[in-house]
């Protein structure tokens, strides 16, 4: 755990370093989508701008009414607190963002969506290696040996608890991979490789929730029910994308 480096008086917080890395290379690999897309490169620098905005301000906007008894006990310190970045609310806000500016320049949303699928899954990657330096977005206790304990975290806690975070990231790393190497195979289906981004991306969520903290509303927590509903609409997707 890591979540500040200190370079003399310059103070780096590892999880905005780690958003800045995923960044970059989101923006340069997208670029290099476009120009396959015969597109200019620099709308794949757009497309990443928005969906970098709309996904920072989706994810805390998803975390502060997640967190709403929180929110309204400290409202401008739940605000501007670093904590706090929820990947649905991200996912959410970043995907608005995408279609907005991708409709401005022309493109079909299926079309887009499978373009920008196996990148969403590197950023996820990514960004969870920045919440393991950061000590944050933890599971429950644990007795196990592969327990970490994150006293000097964004949320603190002496406890031995799960590091969901490395699941989570080998999991997101390991969807890009995939999705990259097939994202050729279906060259005449738009939506199936978004839809089958959709499918891996809610299972994978909806077993890391079982490690996980959230509380629960029925049998499932908001995360899991979220994450049966992307599996349907990806489901969805590869079906009708297969009949087309």
């Amino acid at each position: 755990m890591l979540p500040k480096i200190s370079l003399g008086p310059l103070t780096i917080h590892t999880f905005g370093l780690a958003l800045g890395l995923a960044f970059l290379l989101i923006s340069w690999l997208l670029a290099k989508e476009m120009v396959r897309h015969n597109r200019r490169p620099e709308v794949g620098g757009n497309i990443t701008i928005a969906a970098f905005v709309g996904g920072v301000l989706g994810a805390k906007v998803y975390y502060l009414i997640d967190h709403w008894s929180d929110t309204m006990a400290d409202f401008w310190g739940s605000v501007l607190s670093g904590a706090g970045l929820t990947y649905y609310g991200g996912l959410i806000g970043g995907a608005l963002a995408v279609i907005w500016i991708g409709k401005r320049n022309g493109f079909a949303i299926r079309t887009l969506g499978d373009i920008c699928a196996p990148l969403i899954a590197l950023g996820y990657g990514v960004g969870r290696i920045g919440c393991l330096l950061a000590g944050d977005d933890y599971g429950k206790p644990t007795d196990g040996w592969f327990g970490m304990a994150f006293p000097n975290g964004i949320q603190p806690t002496m406890e031995r608890v799960i590091p969901t975070q490395i699941i989570a990231a080998a999991a997101g790393l390991a969807i890009f991979g995939f999705l990259w190497a097939i994202r050729d195979r279906w060259p005449d289906t738009p939506g199936r490789l978004f839809g089958l981004y959709l499918v891996l991306a809610g299972a994978e969520r909806f077993l890391i929730e079982y490690w996980r903290t959230n509380a629960a509303y029925g049998p499932f927590t908001v995360a899991q029910w979220i994450s049966l509903g992307l599996c349907v609409i990806g489901l969805a997707l590869i079906g009708t994308a297969r009949r087309k």
